[in-house]
């Protein structure tokens, strides 16, 4: 039956119409194979020439996979334009398949849009030591719907960038130098200008401790159980907890070597002893 059904078909038109088709098919893989390549080829050099320029690794990370994912587009309409296929219809194809997945995909494209919006205003940059979304971490880079951050216990935390964006972000790098805010409580019955004295003498010992500004020590407020003395240094970012653990240290040590005490909360109880008679009643 088939050898019957092919033996009535004129291949007289068929075989010039198979070839040329042919020929379309193979030019669209080709196009599409070799637009692929240099998408690959051109992305990867927007990497390095932002790195290059000494910009954001993260930016550079992000603009690349931008730049890949629309030359990948326009390679696939070129190679449909190849086959034949009028532009206006597969851009119409192409937009009605672009609102069905918009649709289907809010979330992702919330995520993206916010992926770019972090570019352009830039909170933060790869290396950056932040706090968002709930998460505190190092960034160690930005896709194209979420960030990636190493937490200080070496976890990797993978945040979507809607979040980010929606939430205030604190970036505990962006500026050269910040203030260690202490609290140093010394007893009523201790002397407020030695202990301040003290407590000056040992931010100026401080290497780290920057002369400009001025550190401040001030009394912050007379507790339950302490005068409480707020001491606020001023130190280069990068020493900033090395610093805050050595200056409580250094402090602690250096009030209790010149007499000075360090009270903790305490209550005292007394006990009223009730007369045998109104016990037994009771």
């Amino acid at each position: 039956m088939i050898d019957n059904w092919l033996d009535k078909l004129d291949w007289s038109l068929l075989l010039p119409l198979i070839f040329e088709w042919g020929l379309k098919v193979v030019g669209a893989v080709a196009v599409f194979l070799i637009g692929r390549w240099i998408a690959g080829v051109v992305s990867r050099s927007v990497r390095r020439l932002v790195i290059h320029n000494n910009i954001d690794v993260a930016l550079a990370s992000f603009l690349s996979r931008i730049t890949y994912v629309v030359l990948l587009v326009t390679v696939a309409v070129a190679a449909l334009s190849t086959l034949g296929f009028q532009m206006a219809s597969v851009l119409a194809v192409m937009g009605a398949a672009g609102l069905a997945v918009r649709l289907a995909l809010q979330g992702s494209l919330f995520n993206f849009a916010a992926g770019v919006m972090l570019i352009l205003f830039r909170p933060f940059k790869a290396g950056d030591f932040i706090e968002a979304a709930g998460v505190s971490g190092i960034v160690e880079d930005m896709h194209l719907f979420n960030t990636l951050l190493r937490t200080p216990d070496n976890r990797e935390v993978t945040v979507p960038n809607a979040q980010i964006t929606s939430e205030p972000i604190t970036n505990f790098l962006a500026r050269p130098t910040r203030r260690v805010d202490l609290v140093v409580g010394i007893s009523y019955d201790d002397d407020i200008r030695k202990a301040k004295e003290t407590i000056e003498t040992t931010l100026t010992e401080e290497d780290r401790v920057l002369a400009d500004p001025v550190p401040q020590i001030m009394v912050l407020e007379l507790g339950e159980s302490s005068v409480n003395i707020a001491v606020r240094p001023w130190v280069k970012t990068d020493n900033y907890w090395d610093a805050r653990g050595d200056l409580l240290h250094a402090l602690k040590t250096r009030l209790e070597a010149n007499g000075f005490s360090l009270p903790f909360p305490q209550r005292d109880l007394h006990l009223f002893e009730m007369p045998a008679r109104e016990a037994a009643n009771g």
